[in-house]
This record gives C-alpha cells, structure tokens and sequence, in this order.
C-alpha cells in the first residue's frame, strides 16, 4: 500500500511545502491539495514550490473540477509541471463541491468531467483536441507524458463513468462496506468498457488520527462527515435512499438531519454544520484510535483491493499522527 497527505493550501505555503519533505523522507508516495480558490491559496503554485524541494513525491488535486479553470488552462498547468520537474503530477478530477457551489455555481455534469478528463489527458499527451469544435494541441510539448486521470465519486453514475474512463478511482471515506460496493461498481463498468479493471489504482482518503481519546478525535473529525454529507445529498435527491436499491443505506442515512451547510467552514475542525453527523459515521468514515486500530483498519482496506491510502490531516494532533505513521504504520503496511 501507498500512502498520501491531503492537505489544505492554507498559507503560509512553506508549512505545506515543509509537510511534504517530511512526507517524501518517512516514506509517503504521493501529496495531495484541496482546489477551492477562493477558499484557500491557488494550488499549483503550491505545488510548484513542493516539487522544487523534493525529489520523487508525486503531487495533485483532491480534487479539481471542469469548471473552475479552463480545460486547456489545467492541461497547461499540468503539463508545465511535468516539464518542469518530471512526470510527478496526478490529476484528481470530481464535478466540484466547494469550488463552485461557493461562488454560485452547480457542479458541472459528468458528461462534462468525463470531456475535460479526455481533453487534458490528450493535451498533457501533446495529441490534438477538439475544443469547443477547434483542433488543439501544445505546440511547445515534444514527447508528453501520460498524466494519470483519477475520478472522485460516490454514485452509481459517478462510478461508472470512472470505470469507464479513469486511471484511478478515489473514495473519500474508508468504510469498508461502503468500499466494497463502490470498487465493484468501479470494476463493473471497467469490465463493460472492455478495460483491465485491475488496471485502476483504488485510493481510499480520509482523515487519520492517532490517539486514545476517542472523543475528542471525534469532534476534531466530525467535519468530514458533514463533507461527504454535501455529496451524499446529491445522491439522495437522484437516487433515492439505498436499501435493495442503487445506492446502500451505510452511505444515505445519515444525513437527514441535515440543515444548511456553511461552505466557509469546509473541511475544519468545528465545523458548527456537521453537528449531525454521529458518532458511528466518524468512526467509519475515517480512521481512529491508537496506532493499532489504524493498522488493523488499514489491512482491512488493503485486502479489499486499495492501493493507497491517503490522510486528510487536518486537526490538532498532525505531528503526532504523522510520526505514529512514520514509525509504525508505514513500515508494516507500506510497499
């Protein structure tokens, strides 16, 4: 198994760059960063400063969207970086959550994600495009590189089209139930596509905390559960509540007493929106407990087909999850 850092692009920038040396030293593979402009500092200029101070961790989006930026915009991005430092960028590609609904805006339609993916890939590629009906390519881009496209989503449609179209699925939340149904919804539609669904990287990303005060690990985690809660809507509304249907009851009810969400509080500790999440959903979504009950999880997780399991480190205790890591999590579970 691999393991990555999802963390916010908070400034100042050189405690996310500093973060990832660390990262990249103790073993982690990979170094991912939310995509909100407008609530937190532009991305990939943060991960242009992290690929100047390290020298192999591959770096992304968790994720980024078809509607924040142009198309051709992202393809450049991702490209420039790959010039720039080597074939290290991943793109995580979801419809947009907080990124527009923030400013506005719906997140875009899967049709949508699924043209943009095809249209970055094949520009970072230096292949020509189609771009609202003009052929496009980099003209500045020689050999290219394979940019690995990873779809973010939690319903029926969502994984299908992953299955179809991405080189890895993410699934932001680590309950192995949950996990079972979306990866074989993910392997299905690969399966119909004619693709080698083993093929497809699983990343599993949720928050970890190391620690014996369960409580309180709850209440600094209770705020993912309220994340996921915005997604999970959007699923009701198409699908229905699960249960002998499309979408399972472990991922649906939860949320029905959910109120208004507060977007300017989005993936931080207290967030007074995400009252409503129980306990049980944080115990499941995420990962707590001592450093043993991480490891036991995390078995779990890996016997069922994940690949890399990334942390979202966002609460009181980072140094200390981090070393426990470090000096014990990685050197049994990591390849």
């Amino acid at each position: 198994m691999d393991f990555g850092l999802v963390l916010q692009p908070d400034p100042p920038a050189r405690r996310l760059v500093e973060l990832a040396q660390r990262a990249e030293a103790n073993g982690f593979t990979h170094l991912w960063v939310y995509d909100s402009p407008v609530l937190w500092q532009e991305p990939f200029i943060v991960l242009s400063s992290v690929l100047a101070a390290t020298e192999k961790i591959i770096v992304g989006p968790m994720v980024t969207n078809p509607g924040t930026r142009d198309w051709s915009v992202l393809a450049s991005l991702f490209a420039t970086l790959n010039d720039m430092y080597g074939p290290r960028t991943v793109c995580g590609m979801g419809r947009g959550d907080s990124a527009l609904r923030y400013i506005g805006l719906k997140p875009r339609t899967l049709k949508e994600m699924t043209e943009s993916m095809h249209v970055i890939k094949g520009l970072v590629a230096g292949d020509t495009v189609s771009i609202n009906g003009t052929e496009v390519h980099f003209e500045w881009v020689k050999d290219g590189w394979d940019l690995p496209m990873w779809g973010s989503g939690y319903g029926p449609r969502a994984l299908d089209c992953i299955g179809r179209h991405c080189d890895g699925f993410i699934l932001q939340l680590a309950d192995p139930q949950i996990l079972e149904w979306t990866l074989g919804s993910v392997q299905q539609a690969a399966v119909a596509a004619d693709r080698n669904h083993e093929a497809i990287t699983t990343c599993v990303a949720a928050p970890a905390y190391v620690g014996d005060n369960l409580k309180h690990q709850r209440e600094q985690l209770r705020w993912f559960g309220g994340m996921v809660g915005n997604h999970v809507a959007d699923i009701v509304n198409r699908y229905g509540t699960g249960g002998g249907g499309d979408v399972p009851r472990e991922l649906t009810d939860y949320i029905w007493d959910r109120g208004t969400y507060d977007y300017s509080h989005h993936g931080r500790a207290g967030n007074p929106s995400t009252e409503f999440v129980p306990d049980e959903i944080v115990d499941r979504f995420c990962v707590v407990g001592p450093v043993e009950d991480h490891i036991a999880k995390l078995r779990i997780l890996q016997e069922a087909g994940v690949h890399q399991f990334a942390i979202y480190l966002m609460h009181d205790a980072q140094e200390e999850t981090l070393e426990a890591y470090e000096n014990h999590v990685l050197p049994t579970l990591a390849d």
